[in-house]
């Protein structure tokens, strides 16, 4: 019987008890539940004061601005969830880009397009664009442009006659 006594056993097997609390964790958790609530909402008073005073500093307007949208940040509930509809007919400019890669792409296409058809540059003018490789060929078949003899003349023996005189 005198070995049980010198060698003790907790009776539970799981932790000290003295060494801390459940009540303790408990109580430090609420404590930390309430200070988070506590900076939310801090945090949510001092966005509506900034975001309050950014309006409330915001310059007039220009009276050249036909729609001068209050909010740019959220889409009008006329548009729906159509975002690129908003910002084709009533985002203000300049606009970011939504897409580059698709925006350059279409760039591109536009180039390509211009470069390789016929149009009109001007239509009253009549000026119009021909595709490069038929230009190309123009060249060829009928040569560059030449001067006749009479307009090799330098400028400077144009403006200054007298001094041709005097060689």
């Amino acid at each position: 019987m005198s070995n049980v006594v010198d060698n003790p056993k907790p009776p539970h097997g799981d932790y000290e008890r003295r060494d801390i609390r459940i009540a303790d964790v408990v109580y430090f958790l609420i404590g930390l539940a309430l200070a988070g609530v506590f900076v939310y909402f801090i945090a949510k008073g001092l966005f509506w004061y900034l975001d309050t005073r950014y309006e409330i500093e915001q310059p007039p307007v220009s009276p050249l601005v036909s729609t001068a949208p209050t909010d740019t940040r959220r889409i009008p509930p006329q548009f729906g969830n159509n975002y690129e509809k908003y910002l084709e007919q009533d985002f203000p400019a300049p606009q970011l880009e939504i897409n580059e890669r698709t925006e350059l792409n279409d760039i591109r296409l536009r180039e390509e397009d211009t470069l390789s058809t016929y149009g009109w540059v001007d239509q009253k003018s009549g000026t119009v664009r021909i595709p490069i490789d038929r230009a190309m060929d123009l060249l060829v078949e009928r040569g560059l442009p030449v001067r006749s003899q009479s307009d090799e003349a330098t400028p400077n023996e144009k403006a200054r006659p007298e001094q041709r005189k005097g060689k």
